[in-house]
C-alpha cells in the first residue's frame, strides 16, 4: 500500500502549481478540468507521475488553518527527497523561502516550506537505508 494522492483545496492553482513544479521538476500536468462540488463550479488539476499526484482545487474560502495553533486540521506532509539542498536552490530560485529548518541528525536533514495556499510541507533527505537509523528518535 503507498499513497497514492493528496486532495488540496488551493487559493489560485497557478501558484501552486509553481511551487510544486519547483520542488517536483519531474513531475507533469497529469490532467484538469471543471467540476461542481457540492453545487459550487470549480476548477481542478491532477500533478504528478504515473503513480503519485497533488490534485488542486480552486474556489476554496478562508485561509488555512495557523500552523501555530493547537486548532484540528493538517499539520504538515512530507516528501523524500535525494538531493535536499538542489531542491531548496530550485524553490528558492522560484522565489520561495524556507520557514523553517528541521531538527539536526547524523542519518537525515529537512526543511520546511509553506506553500502558496499556506500548506506546510516538509522535504526530507536520508542518510542511510537502515531503517533503525532513519527512524531515531532519540538524536
Amino acid at each position: 500500500m503507498y499513497l497514492e494522492h493528496l486532495n488540496l483545496v488551493v487559493q489560485d492553482i497557478p501558484k501552486a502549481l509553481k511551487f510544486y513544479q519547483a520542488a517536483f521538476p519531474h513531475w507533469q500536468v497529469r490532467g484538469g478540468g471543471e467540476a461542481l462540488w457540492y453545487g459550487k463550479p470549480r476548477n481542478w488539476l491532477h500533478f504528478g507521475d504515473d503513480n503519485q499526484y497533488l490534485t488542486f482545487n480552486d474556489a476554496g474560502v478562508g485561509e488555512n488553518r495557523n500552523l501555530s495553533s493547537h486548532q484540528i486540521g493538517l499539520a504538515h506532509f512530507a516528501f523524500v527527497t535525494t538531493n535536499l539542498y538542489a531542491l531548496i536552490e530550485r524553490l528558492a530560485k522560484a522565489g520561495f523561502e524556507k520557514a523553517k529548518g528541521g531538527a539536526i541528525s547524523t542519518h537525515r536533514n529537512n526543511i520546511y516550506f509553506i506553500d502558496p495556499s499556506g500548506y506546510e510541507v516538509e522535504f526530507v533527505e536520508y542518510f542511510s537505508d537502515i531503517p533503525k537509523e532513519r527512524n531515531c528518535y532519540d538524536e
